[in-house]
């Protein structure tokens, strides 16, 4: 296995920029995720990653082999990689086994090592009880662990994803996630998987990099683009939150309309300012907290909804700002009441204009 590295990679249609000037670094045995909505760009830099299209500029290697550049790219079947699609695209008219071993077959590898080969990867997923069935047999989960079994069976370079999990049921999709990270901690290939929802990204990667309209927004661990979002964008789009807009006052104090929030996390920037604070952040108080009034302020419960281990509330402030918090159960608060809201200053987040 070798590390794939991404320089400057772009790719235009016409006038328009799809991936622009993106850089990054997956290290061998990584699972990265790239994560982002429609159109952001991450579909397509997997396919050049893959070797489907031809960059208009940058680079992508694989250790010290130049695997595309402008005018330049091996194909891909040349480049040591295997690539799942969200259609899982099993051959209908194979059995199971034979749909695994089509790979090592192309390869010529001798019966013996084939048969050797698929045994051990069906087991390993398994799906060792299936081998003679054929895909229309099986349930959409089971089909995908096929489709995982044929890329690994090979045991490619690099691992390519493309939202493999998006045809499956809710059940089913949350199943999946930790088999993909099973499997990944078993093998360890060098994985770059791509996908819009946030809950796969978070269950699978080691690195979390969110695309927005072509380029790299934030890249880290799950935990530092969930707890440390650096802009915006990746704070509503990775867990949803709250923002409140202000002006910095001065020592990481920003006023917002009528609540002064001290802001422990991030950094304040001179002017307008905005604060991010995830909604199982806030607090509701039926009196007045204790404390020098920061971070603090009245508000009315617009809505309340019982979700079986949650209660999702629907809060406004008197200059008419909306918040949503989420709460335990046991806090249960009638639409209409009139409350105080406390928003932690360690859990208060200043954004990147």
């Amino acid at each position: 296995m070798a590390d794939v590295e991404l320089q400057g990679l772009t790719k235009r249609y016409g006038d328009q920029t799809v991936v622009n000037s993106v850089d990054l670094k997956v290290g061998h045995g990584q699972l990265v995720c790239l994560l982002g909505p429609s159109g952001c760009g991450k579909t397509t830099t997997l396919r050049l990653i893959a070797g489907f299209l031809e960059p208009d500029a940058g680079t992508i290697r694989v250790g010290d082999r130049l695997l595309s550049g402008p005018g330049q790219a091996l194909p891909p079947e040349q480049r040591g990689m295997s690539m799942i699609f969200q259609s899982y695209a099993l051959w209908p008219h194979m059995t199971i086994a034979d749909n695994v071993a089509y790979g090592l077959t192309l390869r010529r590898l001798d019966r013996a090592e084939i048969d050797r080969r698929v045994q051990t990867i069906l087991e390993v997923t398994q799906m060792a009880a299936f081998a003679q069935r054929y895909p229309g047999e099986l349930s959409g989960g089971q089909q995908q662990r096929v489709a995982l079994a044929r890329a690994l069976v090979v045991q490619p370079e690099t691992l390519l994803l493309d939202e493999p999990l998006s045809n499956l049921d809710a059940n089913l999709r949350e199943e999946m996630r930790f088999e993909v990270r099973r499997l990944h901690d078993q093998y360890k290939y060098t994985t770059v998987y791509v996908t819009h929802d946030q809950a796969e990204a978070m269950t699978t990667a080691d690195m979390i990099v969110v695309m927005n309209k072509g380029r790299i927004e934030q890249a880290g661990t799950p935990v530092q683009i969930f707890e440390e979002p650096e802009t915006e964008f990746v704070a509503r789009f990775l867990g949803g939150t709250n923002i409140l807009r202000g002006r910095h006052v001065g020592d990481n104090m920003v006023q917002s309309g009528a609540i002064a929030l001290s802001c422990a996390r991030g950094r304040a920037g001179t002017g307008e300012v905005a604060v991010s604070i995830r909604p199982h952040r806030v607090e509701l108080h039926t009196a007045q907290p204790a404390g020098d009034g920061r971070n603090v302020a009245t508000a009315q419960v617009r809505r309340q909804v019982f979700l079986g281990v949650t209660r999702d509330y629907l809060v406004t402030l008197e200059d008419g700002t909306e918040l949503r918090a989420i709460t335990t159960t046991d806090v249960d608060i009638a639409a209409g009441a009139a409350i105080w809201i406390r928003l932690p200053p360690n859990h208060c987040r200043a954004l990147a204009s």
